[in-house]
């Protein structure tokens, strides 16, 4: 229903830019991305820089007559989206696609600047989203085991497009599903500088170290058998965290390193907090092992 003296183009108009917050950020950003791509603005309302940056975008994305949209995230009232995307400073911009982080930059930018990152991004659905398609098959495959078919079609994506993050982290991944982790090293290693912060590339990373530390896991029923004997153990508990996680029980995993913190938030020069940042990195920003771990861990914090 229209307002007092809107019309269907004003109307449509203001629903092209939105104020999202974390109840909101999976409808009005991942799932609406599945649509139409999404540009993200974190700011501030301390931050300079931001007040001339966000009217800039917003007229930018008005410009673009629908081909993109605009969600602007208040980084003092939701710092759990901030934490799960690495926001370290503001302003930064990222662009979702097909429910993926897929560019983005940090600081303000020329106006020149600002109207080409919209209109790349606008693009995407269109020549640029049958890429973005071609990295959803290639995440298809290497989900079911499809491991060399996927590292073709991620291969393939990065000779159309050599700064495709998601592809990037793609075929970092299907090597460490081969085993291969010097290989998917070299890759990550590989990765254009432009790119190197992006998230997909940060989870590989967190992937491939969690990868590495899989190949020294204990056997899990001696783990749980030490912490039977001994529950103070935290060494073995920690060592069983590793182990589960590297049989792909994360949830588990999480459960114990996060008992571990409960009893000992410092041991080993916080090594629970660290493991589960790692954990929460490798997962997708929208995985609810991540969301619910990252709250858990919060509220022991704070507590």
């Amino acid at each position: 229903m229209l307002e007092l003296g809107q019309t269907p183009e004003t109307a449509a108009g203001a629903d092209l830019i939105k104020d999202v917050s974390e109840a909101t950020f999976m409808q009005d950003v991942i799932e609406a991305s599945r649509d139409v791509p999404i540009i993200v603005d974190f700011w501030a309302p301390w931050c300079g820089p931001c007040k001339t940056l966000g009217p800039a975008l917003e007229d930018a994305v008005r410009k673009a007559g629908g081909k993109v949209r605009m969600a602007k995230v208040n980084v003092d009232e939701n710092q759990q989206i901030s934490a799960q995307l690495r926001i370290q400073s503001i302003p930064t911009v990222y662009a979702f696609w097909q429910g993926q982080p897929v560019d983005g930059f940090q600081g303000a930018i020329p106006g020149s600047e600002i109207a080409a990152f919209v209109k790349k991004v606008g693009d995407m659905s269109g020549a640029g989203g049958e890429l973005a398609e071609a990295v959803e098959a290639a995440e298809k495959m290497l989900a079911e085991g499809a491991v060399v078919d996927a590292a073709q079609t991620f291969a393939a994506i990065l000779g159309e497009d050599p700064n495709n993050a998601a592809a990037y982290g793609g075929l970092v991944r299907a090597h460490i599903a081969t085993g291969d982790l010097e290989q998917a090293e070299a890759v990550l290693n590989g990765a254009p500088a432009e790119i190197s912060s992006a998230p997909e590339l940060e989870a590989a990373h967190a992937q491939l170290e969690l990868a590495r530390q899989a190949a020294d896991a204990g056997p899990i029923d001696d783990l749980r058998a030490a912490l039977e004997a001994n529950p103070d153990d935290l060494q073995a508990r920690f060592d069983l965290a590793t182990a589960l996680h590297a049989a792909g029980k994360t949830q588990e995993a999480v459960d114990e390193l996060l008992d571990l913190f409960r009893r000992d938030r410092n041991w080993n020069d916080e090594a629970a907090k660290k493991q589960l940042f790692t954990i929460f990195e490798a997962l997708k920003p929208d995985d609810p092992i991540a969301l619910n771990g990252r709250r858990k861990l919060s509220s022991l914090i704070f507590a």
